[in-house]
Parts: C-alpha cells; structure tokens; sequence
C-alpha cells in the first residue's frame, strides 16, 4: 500500500512539473525525413527521402568531405512542396565502402550509380542541387541525357577554368601520383583540415556547427577511407578536362539554374562562379559572403530561393 501510494504521488508530482511545458508538435507528415538504401550494382547506397513522390522530385549531390548529413536542414523545408532524394556515394556517408581495390571510385561511376538510383525511384526527370563533388556526378548525368534534368542549383560546384593556388597540391599529385605527393594530400584528411573547410571564409565561425567536424572525420577516420579520397582526388583531374565539354553542353541546352555561391571559399572562389554567367541565359545568381559550406551560414537565404525558383523549373 505505502509503495503504491508513493508512486501515485511520484506520478502527481511529475504531472505537476510537465503542467507549464508545452506539448513538443510532431513533425508534419510531408517534413519527415526516411533514412533508406537500396543495393545498386552490388553497391549498398544510403539515401534521405522526404515529401511525396508524386511531386517533381530534387537530387541533392553531396560534396567532398561531408554527406547527404550537409542537407539535414535543407531537406524537411523543401519536402513540404517537393519529393527530395539526398543520396550518400559509396565511401561517404551511410553507404557502402568497398575497398578501392575493388571498386572503381571516380565520377564517372558516382553519376552511373545516381542515375540508376533515380531509375529504381522511378524519378523520370528532377532539378539537382550540385555542390562540390556533386557538381562533376551531376554534370556527367546532365551530359547523359540533357532533357531530363529540369534545372540545376548550384552551390560551389564548379565548372570552370582557373582553380586558384590552393589546389597546388592537387596539381602536382595528378602530375606525379606518387607516395610522397599522395602523402601531402593526405594533409586534407585531418580534423585540421575539416575544420578549416568548414569554417575558411565564414562570417562567424562561432555559429558553424562542430558537429559538422565530428560526423566527417569519424567517416574519414575509417580504415581504408583515405585510400578511397585518394582516388577521388587524384580522378578529379579528369572533371577539369571535361569543364569545355560541359560549358558547351549549357550553351547548347540552357538548363535554369540558381546560383548560391559562398564568394569566400578558398577552394572555389567567387570568380569561378562568373563562368555560369556567360554560358546561361536563364539564371539568378547570388554570390554570398560566407565560404565553401554555404547551407551552414545561409541555410534560410537557400530554401528561400530554391523554393521560388523550383516552383518555375516544375511547372509544365
């Protein structure tokens, strides 16, 4: 009797406590976000699914260091009106990370493996949001088959001529892919370097998330993970070979497109976005005072604009 006395008064007074406190409002059912993978070509792909399918759907392509997690944010705002697919490449994220000597990682294979995943979704054409990395895998894509992307946002992902000195490095281990080069580029696989992607060129480097940091580098910590961006660093060489193959195909086809640009990246600098400029007739461009990461600092802004400019692309 006392015992259960006790507890109704335990029950009462906790009852009391949580009387102020608000309800917290469940998600609504379009911003919820499914976190899934589907086996393509014998590859496990991770990917975040939100809003109805029937909608015109958004590809989100992912950069170097980061993952589909660099659209956590962006993802339940665009659902609300659009279906969003943000997949992980094999070696990023949730998905799959076959050792590198027995899976080819380069670009090429990244946008066979998304356009497949869009086919298994049934996706017939989409809008793609390129940043990074994700601009070679969705240029590719584009070149594949031009009438089926409805326009493109593009966030740091270049396309253009003149990489500034920063990619030195990079240089001269696509010239010399030796140990000694692959070691110095081993150099943008530390915590430093993650931070310093992050937070080069910000406004307020208080307000960048650290767990931004702490989600890459675990991933990039992996066993055999290094080997992996090695391959991809020393592969991307062969995206600026294909920049005039690419601006060429923009001037033919004149995909939409919204640029949201952090104009102080020091890996893709402001003046590489001007290219898109010259090429694209049907374009609203935004240079953004913030760095390579610009969701972090401009999150709203982006939404914003994206929004407005997807409700054009989609209507037939």
């Amino acid at each position: 009797m006392q015992e259960s006395l006790r507890n109704a008064a335990a029950a009462a007074v906790l009852a009391a406590s949580l009387a102020g406190v608000p309800a917290l409002a469940a998600e609504p059912p379009s911003r919820q976000v499914a976190y899934r993978t589907t086996v393509i070509e014998d590859v496990e792909i991770a990917y975040r699914e939100a809003g109805d399918p029937a909608r015109p759907t958004v590809l989100l392509l992912h950069g170097f260091p980061t993952s589909s997690h660099m659209f956590r944010d962006l993802i339940p705002v665009l659902a609300e009106r659009y279906h969003v697919l943000a997949p992980d490449y094999p070696g990023f994220g949730a998905s799959a990370m076959p050792p590198v000597d027995s899976f080819d990682y380069s670009f090429d294979r990244f946008a066979r493996l998304m356009t497949a995943l869009l086919d298994a979704k049934g996706v017939e054409r989409y809008a793609a949001y390129v940043m990074d990395y994700g601009a070679p895998v969705g240029y590719r894509m584009f070149a594949a088959d031009p009438q089926r992307v409805l326009g493109f946002i593009i966030q740091n992902g270049n396309a253009y001529e003149g990489l500034p000195e920063t990619w030195d490095p990079v240089r001269a281990y696509w010239a010399d892919p030796s140990p000694e080069n692959a070691d110095h580029m081993r150099h943008f696989l530390t915590l430093e370097s993650t931070v310093w992607q992050f937070t080069a060129g910000t406004k307020d480097p208080s307000k960048i998330s650290p767990d931004n940091f702490w989600h890459v580098q675990y991933l990039l910590d992996r066993p055999g993970n290094q080997e992996i961006q090695l391959a991809l660093f020393y592969d991307y060489r062969n995206n600026v070979a294909l920049y005039p193959e690419w601006q060429a195909l923009f001037r033919e086809h004149q995909p939409p497109a919204l640029v949201v640009w952090g104009n102080n990246d020091p890996l893709f600098p402001g003046f590489l976005a001007e290219g898109y400029r010259q090429d694209l007739k049907d374009l609203e461009f935004h240079l953004l005072d913030t760095g390579h990461f610009a969701l972090e600092e401009y999150g709203p802004f982006i939404a914003e604009r994206m929004l407005a400019f997807l409700d054009l692309v989609t209507q037939e």
